[in-house]
């Protein structure tokens, strides 16, 4: 089972999980490397190549969380120091224990997003 994370108050959780989804099946528009994934996700009632980057810390079927995201609209790509930030942030959520995670979850500093198990064990 894959455990995704976001930033309290994201958009919308079922676009973040389709995110994770496709890399789980491989389907990765950009590995930035130190465990950083950069997906598009698609606008409501469009498609992703217009929509937005996400970038996830990221360990196969383990831990998603959501890290940054931004509309392809309003800048090109993240640079080359918040990426070494987005790095050095993914390495601490990728490494955290359930404990630390739970008081995370606990003091609002991210919430955790459903996944669809139930979609998961009908397959």
């Amino acid at each position: 089972m894959v455990r995704a994370f976001c930033a309290p108050g994201a958009d919308s959780d079922a676009s973040l999980c389709e995110a994770v989804r496709r890399a789980e099946r491989g389907l990765v528009d950009a590995d930035l490397s130190g465990g950083v994934l950069k997906q598009r996700v698609a606008r409501t009632g469009q498609g992703r190549s217009g929509g937005y980057r996400v970038l996830i810390a990221y360990r196969a079927r383990t831990r998603s969380v959501f890290l940054f995201g931004f509309a392809k609209s309003a800048r090109a790509n993240v640079d080359d120091d918040e990426l070494a930030t987005m790095r050095d942030i993914a390495k601490g959520w990728l490494e955290a224990d359930a404990k630390t995670l739970a008081h995370a979850v606990e003091d609002g500093l991210i919430q955790e997003v459903e996944y669809g198990e139930e979609e998961d064990e009908k397959a």
